[in-house]
């Protein structure tokens, strides 16, 4: 597999299926451990800009994946090119065809109660297969996080989805990777409400006026790819 730097932040070069294949390898092995997938489009790369914790977070993970196609279409411009895409929606949707025919559990990490039951019910009818080993609302104080933790570590799930926005997901994984056991850890953003039909599909034009506007500014920010992200002084207020 290979890492590829863009703007100063790592990539893995893979695809969807091989992204879905490293998870069942985890899910596999011999030795339960924890990995984690970190999911980051133009939106958390800016961030990772100026928040050193993500930034970690982001390189400490075990996969990182394009979500954004404008991050596609600049790793071409750079030659460092990602083959392609893999959004929280494309790979959940992934995982749960390939979990019915193999079989899989997972724990549900994130967005309202309401939402949740709406994607469990059409994970249920769906995808029969796949086995629900929980699920909890993403509204919790840092107070309770050792309660989640410990929810979540004994349903003993293959799969961790954390359906939460960045950069909290990401920083919250990493810090609590170990704790969680959990084979594979996947931030998947904005998924649930998508897949629960509460919430549309991005459309493709909004790739492109957010492509545009990142583009724009896109010599600048190559100037500064040579520092390491997360050492890179703050801009000025």
């Amino acid at each position: 597999m290979t890492r590829i730097d863009i703007m100063g932040c790592p990539f893995d070069a893979v695809t969807r299926a091989e992204t879905l294949e490293r998870i069942f390898a985890w899910r596999d092995a011999p030795v339960r451990e924890s990995h984690r997938v970190a999911m980051v489009n133009v939106a958390s790369l800016m961030m990772m800009h100026d928040d050193p914790a993500l930034a970690r977070a982001v390189e400490r993970a075990d996969l990182v994946v394009t979500e954004g196609r404008p991050l596609v279409w600049t790793s071409r411009f750079l030659r460092a090119s990602v083959p392609e895409r893999v959004s929280g929606v494309a790979l959940t949707e992934l995982l749960l065809e390939e979990g019915a025919a193999r079989g899989l559990s997972i724990y549900l990490l994130g967005s309202t109660d309401d939402r949740l039951w709406a994607l469990q019910r059409m994970i249920f009818d769906r995808y029969p297969r796949v086995r629900i080993a929980g699920a909890r609302n993403g509204f919790f104080r840092p107070s309770d996080d050792w309660k989640v933790v410990r929810e979540i570590r004994r349903a003993r799930a293959d799969v961790l989805l954390v359906g939460m926005p960045a950069p909290f997901r990401e920083v919250w994984a990493e810090e609590n990777k170990e704790r969680l056991a959990t084979p594979a850890i996947v931030g998947v953003g904005s998924a649930f409400d998508v897949l629960a039909g509460v919430r549309r599909r991005r459309s493709p034009w909004r790739y492109v006026r957010t492509s545009s506007a990142f583009l724009a500014r896109l010599p600048a920010t190559i100037a500064q790819a040579r520092m390491p992200i997360a050492r890179r002084p703050e801009r000025a207020r």
